[in-house]
């Protein structure tokens, strides 16, 4: 049986099982042992009767905002560095993930009955602790457990939550918090509670919007950023809050069939500049090893104009290794980047080496520093080093 399909098979048993069966609303998800793929979830499933992302096409705000549930996938993807007043470091994530258990849903009368399943992932990263962790939670998309509008906009899956503040959205309202497990004091949780501010306009990646990720046609994403969005607030590691301010990005995109049968994963960069430009880039890995030729980038000044970036051989290069003592999946430790029209030749290192998520879906995803031609801040997300593919990791 194809991973498509288990993968399938664990949203349906997951969404549409009863209250009573364990999967309390807002409860976090146990982490797992048996992981799955992201490439793989993206590249297997049924497509027909789905939209699929074919042309590029104008953007509507605050309606592109919301939900897309004509298409398969899609995702509200937030990230950011922050400090307090003292410099003590956090990198965050929220993200939120739709996915379509059916094009055309049947008629129930259960008002459990759920075509769609809505799963969250949060992290922090405390850099002076040295520590890293990471929750998910996964809900039905009925009786209100979790779901997205566009207008007020709101997407949340239990009581994690993006709220907009305005008519088109931004200021975004980000919540979330988890418990500590044992052996944690009673009470300690990990949270975050962040306004996002307006900052730079809103980005249309790739191609007007278009994405592509391969060479089929629907093989895309719609895809837009806001890549510099102020962001204050408060976060909670254990026992204490900090009130912090930084710069957080946001990455939206949705889907129906995004990857091709030979690519293993990508190593994404979301990176705000010190001079004021920021930087967003992603290789798609080849099983081969080579860098699919639908990679890609965006380089936006900063007055906001932006233009695409092609990635040539060498543009993204890994440094090293790290080995997670969990997975034992392969990462790279670090990476060097060159874009020499730009003026731009890069080091992009962790804050933190371990900032592997430990839920159940496998991948490396968190806050780095940049340093050579000019510095800055950002996230890299890394996928497809597990499950036996560690040849980019080794190189």
């Amino acid at each position: 049986m194809r991973r498509s399909a288990l993968v399938l098979g664990l949203l349906l048993t997951l969404a549409c099982r009863p209250e009573r069966s364990g999967l309390a609303a807002g409860e976090p998800l146990p982490a797992r042992r048996s992981r799955l793929a992201v490439a793989e979830t993206l590249r297997g499933g049924e497509t027909e009767g789905f939209a699929l992302a074919l042309a590029p096409r104008a953007f509507r705000f605050p309606a592109d905002h919301g939900p897309h549930p004509e298409f398969r996938t899609e995702w509200w993807y937030y990230t950011g560095n922050l400090a307090t007043r003292e410099g003590r470091r956090f990198g965050f994530q929220l993200t939120f993930f739709r996915q379509a258990l059916v094009a055309h849903p049947p008629e129930r009368r259960s008002p459990w009955a759920a075509s769609q399943v809505y799963l969250a992932h949060f992290t922090l990263t405390d850099v002076q602790a040295r520590s890293f962790r990471s929750f998910e939670r996964l809900e039905r998309g009925a009786q209100g457990l979790a779901g997205a509008v566009a207008s007020p906009f709101r997407v949340w899956v239990g009581d994690w939550a993006s709220r907009g503040q305005g008519p088109d959205a931004p200021p975004f309202h980000l919540i979330a918090r988890a418990p500590l497990e044992e052996p944690a004091e009673p009470g300690q949780e990990v949270a975050v509670d962040l306004e996002l501010s307006p900052g730079k306009p809103i980005v249309a990646q790739g191609d007007r919007g278009l994405s592509r990720k391969g060479d089929l046609p629907g093989q895309a994403t719609y895809y837009y950023s806001l890549p510099r969005l102020p962001a204050a607030g408060t976060v909670r590691d254990g026992r204490a809050s900090y009130p912090v301010s930084g710069l957080a990005w946001m990455d939206r995109e949705w889907g129906t069939s995004s990857l091709g049968s030979d690519q293993v994963g990508w190593d994404w960069f979301s990176l705000q500049l010190d001079d004021g430009r920021d930087l967003m880039l992603y290789r798609l890995r080849q099983r081969d090893g080579g860098t699919a030729p639908a990679s890609a980038g965006t380089l936006i000044a900063q007055d906001g104009a932006s233009r695409p970036l092609r990635i040539a051989p060498g543009t993204i290069e890994p440094l090293g290794s790290w080995t997670s003592p969990r997975s034992a999946a392969r990462y790279p430790a670090a990476f060097h980047l060159r874009l020499p029209a730009e003026g731009l030749d890069l080091t992009v290192r962790p804050l933190l080496a371990d900032q592997e998520l430990d839920t159940s879906f496998l991948y490396w995803e968190g806050a780095v520093e940049v340093t050579g031609s000019v510095g800055g801040r950002g996230y890299v997300e890394l996928t497809g080093y597990s499950h036996g593919d560690t040849r980019e990791a080794e190189r």
